[in-house]
């Protein structure tokens, strides 16, 4: 039953598979989608070589350089989140945690009292907790209110940031489910109450089955309901399950949203969204209580449960056959509760089993490693990743949660350390690898550095042999932050680039998306890309100022250099953007824009003589062969590389456009430009659905050729605006300004400004070579880094 219609609604998909643009007149010419599971060979323009022709879509990143293997090696234990970092005391018993997807160190936790905590790992600040209360009484269903007057308490039984991280809700034990809007900086506020269930409410999940956000419920009454998550409005109710309906699993393939669900039973099924009844029935292994969930690429289906005699299993699923594909080995035949699992980082199984918690690579079925978090856990702990698979929360037996790290979860939190009166005077900077420009080569983060102490954030501290200072209880109660000020070189780590090259002034600047390597855009129009390695002192192979990157070049020694030859560079607007899979180089100084193979340096194609000339430059998110060009002349050219043929051109700016970003979420191209307008154009059509021109601070005279440059946050609807004459974040749909910042300095201009690679803070450069860090909710100044800090005194 469940192989033939799964099948069935895996043609469905494979039918509504089409292409994103309308096709060309070539009919040789078929488009590649972001689908394709390889290159097709297709007829040509002239004039564009084969390579160019055909330029894979496939988004995901990856490695590009010679000697990297593609082939998953078995995953190395010590990248895992094994060192506690802290503990949090809460006083009650953990029943879930979630992490924001954005702000890493941002964790939520819902306990069996019906209370929940907000926490803020990178500062050790317990940012807020409510207990169990029922907004609106008379609301509520009799019964609920006849429970309540007999027992006014309840569990949290589930809590869950949505996608974009602006709600969270909160499941309880009683008929009720609660979303809160969460704004940062503690602003917390009611969003909606929905009497969702009768008895238990007993998991949550959000979805978008019609481009809106929507949360779905189960409960003790075996029923799955759908809400609309700005309204309370119910959309669909499922009914189909003989037992309690334990847990809930949204998921989408192509156009096709759906929903699996799982039972007390063992029994699981798959709903569309259409009130037809389940789709799929069929038993979990051992007819176990069970929870489902995917890798974060969406691409693996992972399920682990426990049987009524207390037997547990986790298997990978293959979808299109209804199968169990591989069982993990491991788990405890005689397990207390429900055993609870995760998945990170496309590769990683844990789960809280026997006291410990047991780690799998996702493509090998024996233990990776098992760890006890130093003791003190409960027979099957609550575990939860963040999203980068650098912090594991795991609830305690004394009514707490320890946070476990690895090297790079250390550094996300070791600025507790700093924050809380360290003894240190070296504080640490987390100038993570965003990809975006950089206001320079020299200031770095430590990303190798040794672990610091580990945080008790109850008041207690407990030191790994390298730590150096105590937190003192003070760091649970809220605080105001003091501005950090960084004007010697020994209160931080500075790395000049090595450079066998022509020195020569540096006009871009960007990490790759791998985080693995720098590239630069020079005034002689001649590319630099900069590699860390992966070694023993480097173990990730990511960008570090503890390590010095080669200069790297292909064996044939050519240089990736932009065409110049009717070019005037002083008057140029040199622009260069990286696929998102790094494999390619769009780039221009004034000339011809040329197509770079990153990996060998030559030179795929040029095109699109001046005048006009490009200023700026974007790659379509789901296809690399669609570029966006903005020119000199204030137009817009939407330019398809494979046919050589622009399809069609925008207009709204009046000046020079100089930043362009897509969002793949909303399915929008924001552009900015030279006349401080804002604009945002629909990627189905490409008609303009909004603009504005930025609020200019009076008594600031604006230069007629500042540029205003934007960068996506990483949730996709905020995007940061930047000008010299302030920093600002805008919802992007409608361009609704959430929060500005103007310098008070009149004298003084921004150069440029980026987000850091995790989405919590914005480094923003200004033009006497200081550099400032805003938090990126609120826009509030945390830490100057003045130039003396690491400009060298002399060359």
């Amino acid at each position: 039953m469940f192989c033939f219609v799964l099948c069935q609604y895996f043609i469905i998909v494979s039918m509504l598979k089409r292409p994103r643009t309308p096709p060309t007149n070539n009919p040789a010419l078929d488009y590649q989608t972001a689908d394709s599971e390889h290159v097709l060979k297709r007829s040509r323009p002239s004039g564009i070589p084969e390579e160019a022709n055909n330029l894979p879509v496939n988004i995901m990143p990856s490695n590009i350089y010679p000697g990297q293997s593609r082939a998953h090696s078995m995953y190395s234990a010590d990248d895992l989140p094994k060192t506690v970092v802290a503990n949090l005391n809460l006083g009650s018993a953990v029943k879930s945690m979630d992490f924001h997807p954005s702000q890493l160190t941002l964790l939520l936790v819902g306990t069996n009292i019906g209370e929940f905590f907000l926490w803020d790992l990178s500062s050790g600040e317990r940012i807020t907790s409510k207990k169990f209360q029922v907004w609106e009484l008379g609301a509520c269903t009799m019964i609920l209110q006849a429970s309540l007057a007999n027992e006014y308490t309840a569990s949290v039984n589930r809590v869950l940031w949505s996608p974009d991280g602006r709600l969270f809700g909160v499941a309880y034990s009683k008929h009720i489910v609660q979303l809160y809007a969460y704004f940062g900086d503690g602003d917390l506020r009611n969003h909606l109450e929905i009497d969702a269930h009768i008895g238990s409410v007993n998991d949550l999940a959000f979805s978008h089955p019609k481009q809106q956000l929507s949360v779905i419920t189960c409960g003790e009454d075996k029923i799955i309901k759908v809400w609309d998550a700005a309204t309370g409005a119910k959309q669909y109710t499922f009914e189909g399950h003989e037992a309690p309906v334990y847990s809930v699993c949204p998921h989408h393939k192509e156009h096709i949203q759906f929903i699996f669900s799982t039972d007390v039973d063992g029994k699981i099924k798959a709903w569309l969204y259409d009130n037809m009844g389940s789709r799929v029935d069929y038993d979990a292994p051992g007819h176990s209580c069970t929870t489902m969930a995917y890798s974060s690429d969406g691409t693996r289906l992972f399920s682990c449960g426990t049987s009524k005699d207390g037997e547990s299993y986790i298997v990978e699923w293959n979808e299109s056959e209804g199968a169990v594909r591989r069982t993990y080995i491991g788990l405890g035949k005689r397990s207390v509760g429900v055993v609870q699992f995760d998945t990170a980082k496309n590769r990683i199984l844990a789960a809280g089993d026997e006291f410990n918690i047991k780690f799998w690579d996702m493509d090998h079925v024996n233990i990776l490693s098992i760890i006890d978090a130093d003791g003190g856990l409960p027979a099957s702990p609550c575990i939860r990743f963040n999203r980068e698979g650098t912090l594991l929360a795991v609830s305690t037996s004394d009514n707490g949660t320890k946070i476990l790290a690895n090297a790079e979860g250390m550094r996300q939190v070791r600025s507790i350390e700093n924050r809380a009166g360290a003894a240190s005077k070296a504080p640490m900077v987390g100038t993570y690898g965003a990809s975006g420009s950089a206001a320079g080569t020299s200031v770095g983060a430590d990303r190798s550095s040794s672990l610091g102490p580990v945080i008790t954030l109850n008041g207690e501290s407990r030191n790994l042999p390298d730590a150096k200072c105590r937190i003192s209880d003070e760091l649970v109660k809220p605080k105001s932050w003091k501005l950090t000020e960084i004007n010697e070189q020994s209160q931080l780590r500075s790395l000049r680039l090595p450079d066998s090259l022509l020195s020569v002034r540096i006009i871009r600047l960007i990490y790759t998306n791998s985080g693995g390597a720098i590239l630069a855009l020079a005034y002689n129009a001649v590319h630099k890309l900069w590699k860390w390695q992966r070694n023993e002192r480097n173990t990730t192979g990511k960008a570090t100022s503890a390590v010095p990157p080669q200069l790297w070049q292909p064996s044939s020694g050519i240089l990736m250099t932009n065409d110049i030859s009717e070019t005037n560079l002083e008057e140029a607007v040199p622009c260069f953007a990286l696929s998102k899979n790094d494999s390619y180089v769009m780039s221009a100084s004034g000339g011809k824009i040329s197509l770079f193979n990153m990996m060998t340096f030559k030179t795929m194609t040029t095109f699109m003589p001046p005048p006009p000339a490009a200023t700026v430059l974007a790659f379509h998110p789901q296809d690399n062969n669609i570029i966006a060009i903005g020119m000199e002349d204030s137009s817009i050219q939407i330019y398809n590389v494979r046919v050589d043929e622009v399809k069609t051109k925008l207009k709204g700016h009046q000046k020079r456009v100089t930043g362009l970003a897509f969002s793949n979420a909303l399915e929008v191209l924001v552009s900015s430009g030279a006349d401080a307008q804002l604009c945002v154009w629909s990627v189905d059509g490409w008609e303009k659905k909004a603009s504005k021109y930025l609020q200019i601070p009076s008594g600031r005279s604006s230069n007629p050729l500042a540029q205003t440059r934007i960068q996506f946050h990483q949730d996709q609807t905020h995007v940061l605006v930047v000008h010299e004459t302030q920093i600002a974040v805008y919802e992007a749909s409608k361009l609704e300004c959430i929060k500005q910042w103007f310098s008070r300095d009149s004298g003084l201009s921004i150069t440029d400004a980026t987000y850091s690679c995790d989405g919590q803070t914005i480094y923003t450069s200004f033009d006497d070579g200081s550099v400032s860090i805003f938090t990126a909710v609120g826009l509030k100044l945390r830490c100057r880094i003045s130039p003396t800090a690491y400009m060298p005194t002399t060359r």
